[in-house]
């Protein structure tokens, strides 16, 4: 089931570790989240019709194979530890580069951590019937847990990834089989009410509308290409993973809501907080909410379990560059991994559990993600303008469509930025704050290393 072959670590750097199915495994488990889960009854709310609701996941899914096109080919010109820092260092310089680091540590990755450690725990303790008192112990024993395994080395952690990434597959897949079971007459489903649904007023504003909780649902592949140089032979097989996991994730998040749809109508999808759960319920019974309930386990603890894996080796490249604490540049001497940066990135995780702080400050800085999604997709221009002064031959994977597609992309990018600074103004702006305080981080440590 693995694809890996052995390489010898390479003095004082990252060993090769990873194939492709690993890779793959890892974008497909970067982007499937809990979102498939929850943000299809936004969207329904939002588009009010079934077509409606199906054509902005299959244009989601398209912007997000647009922005896998973009690194894929980022990823073979840099297959270097650290990913989109090293784009945007390469590219726009070193503080664009720090603050996306910076933002990563303090707040995007490690408050994703604990946001969805908390809703593992969430979820288990209710899939095994206990009380919602220990949910901080558990998730951050979960935390714990993880941190400990990819401390060990790229391997146990890619084993992981693999092990959770194919559960929560299969639990997507006992739905989609269900639901393609019901359509062919297989199996009786109680008829939908029928409600009345109408198209929006203005379908453009609403297909927008839409648009931004798809895009945060297909949002992770990029998170791979921070481990490029634990992939064996990246410029080959970091393209093919980041291809093969964004179609295979939209084929599914496709026929998870065409499910959705067929199982509880348009209406009744707008008004359901747990569409997977409710449509199971309905084909399947209770035995079917109980798999759900199992599958977002297991989807929420792969998931974790990714950003525990990639996000140090971006602070290890930040801090190589003599932008942050020394002592995170090192590596293990025996496991190769970025020990101290994710002992840092775990300490901080379990702070924020502690303080029950992180859904706030992920609400401060989502702008800021999207923010870094657009100026790496143009980092892709600036490396292109590079080739053509220096008459330079990559011979390596190109984003088809180009300056076209990557440019949808970045507007893409831009309109999420938009609407998240218009629908909440004073969240951006604690955001951009809390960016700011990067600012000074920077010139302190680069006067540090003269």
């Amino acid at each position: 089931m693995t694809d890996e072959s052995r390489e010898a670590p390479r003095p004082h750097g990252y060993a090769r570790r990873l194939g492709l199915f690993s890779g793959t495994m890892m974008v497909m488990g970067g982007i499937i989240g809990s979102g498939i889960f929850r943000s299809p009854q936004v969207v329904a709310q939002r588009v009010h019709t079934a077509e409606l609701t199906l054509m902005v996941w299959l244009l989601g899914g398209a912007i997000a194979l647009i922005g896998a096109f973009v690194y894929a080919e980022l990823g073979g010109r840099a297959p270097r530890a650290g990913g989109q820092y090293v784009y945007l260092r390469d590219t726009f310089g070193p503080l664009p580069a720090f603050l996306y680091a910076w933002a990563l540590l303090l707040i995007i990755a490690t408050g994703a951590i604990a946001a969805v450690a908390v809703t593992f725990a969430d979820y288990a303790l209710a899939l095994f019937g206990l009380e919602a008192g220990p949910r901080t112990i558990l998730a951050s024993g979960a935390i714990v847990l993880l941190s400990a395994i990819n401390y060990a080395g790229v391997r146990p952690g890619a084993i992981t990834q693999n092990i959770f990434t194919v559960l929560k597959l299969a639990a997507l897949g006992a739905l989609i089989a269900a639901g393609i079971a019901a359509a062919a007459g297989l199996i009786e489903v109680p008829a939908v009410a029928g409600a009345t649904v109408t198209r929006p007023a203005n379908v453009v504003l609403a297909v927008g509308a839409a648009l931004v909780p798809v895009l945060f649902s297909f949002g992770g592949w990029q998170q791979t290409n921070f481990i490029a140089e634990e992939i064996i032979a990246p410029e080959r097989n970091l393209p093919r993973a980041l291809i093969i996991g964004v179609i295979g994730v939209i084929l599914v998040y496709l026929l998870a809501n065409y499910t959705y749809i067929a199982t509880l109508g348009a209406a009744g999808l707008a008004a359901s907080d747990a569409p997977a759960a409710d449509s199971m319920t309905r084909l399947v019974g209770s035995a079917g909410r109980t798999l759900i309930t199992a599958g977002i386990v297991v989807s929420t603890f792969g998931f974790l379990n990714l950003v525990i894996l990639v996000t140090p080796r971006v602070i290890q490249a930040m801090a190589a560059d003599g932008l942050f604490i020394p002592r995170l540049a090192q590596l293990h001497p025996t496991y190769r991994t970025p020990g101290a940066a994710i002992v840092l990135q775990g300490i901080w995780a379990l702070i924020l559990v502690q303080s029950g702080r992180y859904g706030a400050l992920l609400d401060y800085v989502v702008f800021a993600d999207w923010i870094f999604f657009g100026l790496t997709a143009a980092s892709l221009f600036v490396y292109r303008a590079r080739d053509r002064k220096d008459r330079a031959g990559y011979a390596g994977f190109r984003a088809p469509g180009h300056p076209v597609l990557p440019a949808l992309f970045i507007a893409a990018a831009l309109y999420v930025v938009v609407g998240s600074i218009s629908s909440n103004p004073g969240n951006a702006l604690r955001g951009a704050a809390l960016l700011a305080l990067g600012i000074p981080v920077f010139l302190w440590s680069r006067r540090r290393a003269g």
